[in-house]
């Protein structure tokens, strides 16, 4: 009768569970994320410091998968900086200030009449909830921060601090007030800054084509239109008819060719290119016959009339436009300057001053129509606004149609916005913006695409409009006096700083509009000055974190929608605060950048490939991928009529690891197969992990190495260096892609399954400690939390021992094994691993087949026969191994046979499979076939003299025992 041998053998024992335990996350989460940030910070030499500066998520609801992504990047670049050596400095911040938090005051109130002073208290309420509502679901993912130091844009220091950059520009003559055309959103009530736009690519807009009367006697003889009995008339076409009544000119192109039409008894004029276009769309009907051709020169000594205007309005003139095309239209701009950036460059240039008859709320004023105010005044511009003004032009207007095209909208309401004059305030870029560029020259932008994104948006920019007109944000440090002039000097806002030092910036608001407290007494004498109620747009506020710090960041890091927003904000302001007006200055100055490396994520999509929204309604939360919501759930162990099915909750690990193992230079896929590839990845490696554990043994470090342990140390090393290199270029996806081969192809298939016989059945030697802290390296910057439950489940001895750190805590190139224990020769082996991993996988190829076969059901029940050419290459790389080959190739014998006169070994064997593989022009030939011996019991090796009888092997170690 066979005896059990089991009690025998050293079978891998340990309590490291295959999924994590959620009573223990928290503690784990602390201890490799509060507990290691204080410990880096105080054992991390100082002088080599580290920098990530934190883009400020808007504190306005809760988190999403898109801030999960955007933090857990930050955090795995901060950890593979310790593992450096480097002491990383990463404070968390919160942008606190604006419009939506503003609108949420407001409906939690429900009120639309709230006093600036309500609107400010709510305001703060509220950003001050969802900044620690937040921050705690940051920690849940392992992100490790110095959370007590943490900022918001709200913050008495910051604001000061953003006070004294302000100041600083105001000195440099960078901020001034101006009144021109800006991005009006009426749904916000504000002026908006170029980067709070988003773009509908389907408005629809009322296009019209509209004539204007040519006034004056001499028309006809400056075009020599003597024939004409009727009237001459201009032809426009707009998309915004809406802005007709705040037109002063007409523009057309000097070296433009243009015709007078006959209609009937009157003329038009149009560009001649767009003849058929105007036909088409006013007369199709009617025959029109070409009078006179003219270049659009001599269009210039014309006056029209806008009948809008009023009966006695001046005529306006028709002038030189260099943004007019020939290509739609009609060839004749109308030109609105308070409607209009072109309009008003163009018009300021001749002195043609302009105004915007529509109100804060985007409605018509009473200028708007003066002849009979109460038509117009109270329609909104953009319902039902061109409809009016088309209504009251009648006979005018030629043609009306619906026209599809693309329009700016307000990104935060999702409302259509508009173009109005305003007096607003403005931060001059044009003078800063070739330091601005230069300073990009030295920054690394990762992906490098990005360069050419975010020096697009500068070079774009001439003026940044700063002034918002809300309640809730930072105040413009501005005084007004009767005339509505604006006072605002270094000396001003220095003094109006002490107040705010003293008082706190609400005082802005809440105090008396007479406080004479607020007025630098040398302004005292200039008669009564208000406060102003200006707010500065958010972005100015998080653009000036970079003050927080005394020296460039290391890495910035945020969504690519940040290149028209924070990056471009930060580098504007600092560039503003660093440099004069001197353009030399800029070109001398290191370090002017407020970041080193630039690196930049796309968004997150839903798994149709749709950018998650709000709006949509798919927006997926990091709390459901930890808790395994979106995956099938698991089987109950127990079946029961009562068991309920289980959610593979894999906790952080396994956010960690969807965002570790995206390509996150693109938008980022969340979807149930993606999260599928993540699980099992994860518990492939728990799997080995719970491996590792089991059996190591106190032993075992000073047992002499075989070569296979050699060559798993080198797989090792190479695989920590492309690792390291992938961590180095902010490659994580190819650093997950990394460990993924190693663990599949060397370690598992490879190492582990070489080395079982020897670690369970015979002296438990190896390198599994090495490996084990290899491998946990490799993962501490993805997934400290599974590290950390790794070492608290690693057996004491290893734990205990003073000399050996936490794995969290390693450097990264700190040696994995004592050298004195490597005798082979690294350089050889290097050579022999290709022919030996050919050789591997030709044998385990031709033990498929002898499986399908059904003539194996272990490949412990094969021997193996190789015939190499005499002299190979393949013999010199296989003959130092020959005594480890069956342990590497996990079968029960081995033989290499040399020489083209080999015999088939096949002959008179049961049964047989044949291949063969190439070492560069040598042919190798592989013969798996039945065991010579018989199965040992214990060990299942087929090298036992006799049935149910221990080899050798297995009798000397069972009676050391």
């Amino acid at each position: 009768m066979s005896k059990n041998w089991s009690s025998t053998l050293r079978l891998p024992k340990s309590k490291f569970p295959p999924r994590p335990l959620p009573q223990k996350r928290e503690q784990y989460i602390k201890q490799c994320a509060d507990d290691f940030y204080k410990w880096q910070s105080e054992h991390r030499p100082e002088g080599e410091g580290f920098l990530l500066h934190d883009g400020p998520p808007y504190a306005n609801g809760s988190l999403h998968s898109g801030h999960a992504l955007n933090k857990i990047l930050k955090d795995i670049i901060i950890r593979s900086k310790v593992q450096q050596g480097r002491r990383v400095t990463y404070i968390p911040g919160w942008d606190c200030h604006g419009l939506p938090i503003e609108l949420k005051a407001l409906e939690k109130s429900n009120r639309t009449d709230m006093s600036p002073v309500a609107i400010r208290k709510s305001a703060r309420q509220l950003a001050s909830k969802t900044v620690v509502e937040q921050m705690a679901s940051f920690r849940t993912y392992g992100v490790m921060a110095d959370w007590d130091k943490r900022w918001t844009t709200m913050d008495m220091a910051f604001e000061l601090r953003q006070l004294r950059l302000f100041q600083k520009m105001v000195t440099r003559g960078l901020i001034y007030r101006k009144y021109k055309p800006v991005y009006w959103s009426p749904s916000s009530g504000s002026a908006l800054a170029e980067a709070e736009l988003e773009y509908n690519e389907n408005h629809v807009s009322t296009s019209a084509y509209v004539r204007f009367p040519i006034v004056g006697d001499d028309w006809r003889q400056a075009l020599s239109l003597e024939e004409v009995e009727g009237r001459l008339y201009a032809v426009i076409w707009t998309t915004t008819p809406w802005t007709l009544p705040a037109n002063r000119t007409i523009a057309i192109h000097d070296e433009l060719d243009y015709v007078i039409l006959r209609v009937g008894d009157d003329a038009v004029i149009v560009a001649e290119s767009l003849v058929s276009a105007v036909q088409k769309a006013c007369y199709e009907e009617q025959e029109l016959k070409v009078i006179r051709t003219v270049k659009g020169e001599r269009l210039k000594s014309l006056q029209y009339r806008n009948v809008l205007r009023g009966k006695d309005a001046a005529p306006q003139p028709i002038i030189h436009g260099s943004f007019v095309s020939s290509e739609s239209g009609s060839g004749l701009v109308h030109c609105a300057p308070g409607h209009g950036f072109d309009d008003y460059e163009v018009c300021m240039s001749l002195g043609l001053e302009g105004t915007a008859p529509v109100d804060n709320d985007g409605k018509f004023t009473e200028d708007a129509y003066p002849e009979a105010p109460e038509r117009l005044k109270g329609i909104s511009v953009l319902q039902g606004g061109s409809k009016a003004v088309l209504e009251l032009l009648g006979s005018d207007i030629l043609a009306v149609q619906s026209y599809t095209h693309k329009y700016p909208y307000d990104w935060r309401t999702k409302q259509p916005i508009i173009i109005r004059a305003t007096a607003q305030w403005f931060a001059d870029v044009a003078h800063i913006k070739d330091a601005a560029l230069k300073a990009l020259e030295d920054v690394r932008f990762v992906p490098e695409g990005g360069r050419n994104r975010l020096e697009a948006f500068v070079k774009g920019r001439s003026e940044w409009c700063i002034s918002r007109q809300r309640a809730w944000g930072m105040p413009i440090p501005a005084l007004y006096d009767q005339n509505g002039e604006a006072i605002m000097t270094e000396e001003s806002i220095e003094h109006i700083i002490s107040i705010i030092q003293e008082r706190g910036t609400d005082a802005w608001w809440s105090d008396d509009p007479n406080d004479p407290a607020w007025i630098l007494p040398a302004l005292r004498d200039k008669g009564p000055l208000r406060r102003g109620t200006d707010t500065m747009d958010v972005w100015f506020d998080s653009g000036s974190s970079w003050t927080l710090q005394d020296q460039q960041a290391d890495v910035y890091l945020e969504g690519s929608d940040q290149h028209r927003g924070w990056f471009q904000s930060s580098l504007l302001t600092r560039v503003a605060a660093l440099t004069s007006q001197t353009p030399n200055l800029s070109t001398t100055q290191v370090g002017l950048s407020p970041f080193k490396t630039l690196i930049t994520h796309g968004f997150t999509l839903d798994q149709a490939g749709k950018k998650m929204s709000k709006s949509l309604g798919n927006i997926i939360s990091a709390d459901k991928v930890m808790d395994g919501s979106l995956l099938p759930p698991l089987k109950p162990k127990k079946k029961s009529a009562t068991a309920q099915p289980i959610k593979d909750a894999l906790g952080p690990d396994a956010l960690r690891l969807w965002a570790a193992s995206s390509d996150y230079t693109r938008d980022v896929v969340l979807s149930e197969p993606v999260l599928k590839s993540v699980h099992q990845s994860l518990v492939k490696y728990r799997t080995i992990i719970k491996m590792l554990l089991g059996s190591m043994q106190e032993n075992a470090t000073t047992a002499p190495l075989t070569a296979l342990d050699h060559i798993a140390i080198i797989q090792l090393k190479d695989v920590m260096e492309e690792v390291q290199k992938s961590y180095d270029n902010y490659d994580f996806q190819k650093a997950v892609s990394a460990i993924n081969r190693w663990v599949a192809n060397d370690l598992s298939a490879f190492y582990l399954e070489g080395l079982k016989d020897r670690l369970y059945c015979a002296d438990g030697g190896g390198v599994l400690e090495p490996i084990f802290f290899g491998f946990l390296r490799m993962l501490a910057p993805i997934m400290p939390v599974l590290v950390e439950e790794a070492w608290d489940h690693a057996p004491a001895w290893l734990t205990e021992d003073q000399d050996i750190l936490h794995p969290l805590r390693q450097l990264y190139s700190a040696p994995l094994i004592d050298p004195s224990r490597l005798t082979q020769d690294e350089s050889q082996l290097k050579k022999a691993i290709p022919v030996l991993l050919t050789a591997h996988s030709a044998v385990k190829g031709a033990l498929e087949e002898a499986r399908i076969a059904k003539y194996v059901g272990s490949s412990l029940q094969s021997s193996v026969v190789f015939h190499v050419p005499e002299e190979s290459m393949t013999l010199k790389m296989l003959e130092p191994l020959r005594n480890e080959l069956e342990a590497i190739f996990v079968v029960s014998h081995v033989d290499i046979e040399a020489g083209d006169g080999a015999q088939d070994p096949s002959e008179g064997q049961e049964w047989s499979c044949q291949t063969s593989f190439e070492v560069g022009d040598e042919n190798v030939k592989v013969w798996v076939l039945p065991p010579k011996e018989h199965k040992c019991p214990r060990c299942w090796r087929y090298v036992s003299p006799k049935e149910d009888e221990l080899c050798k092997r297995c009798d000397d170690v069972v009676a050391a025992l």
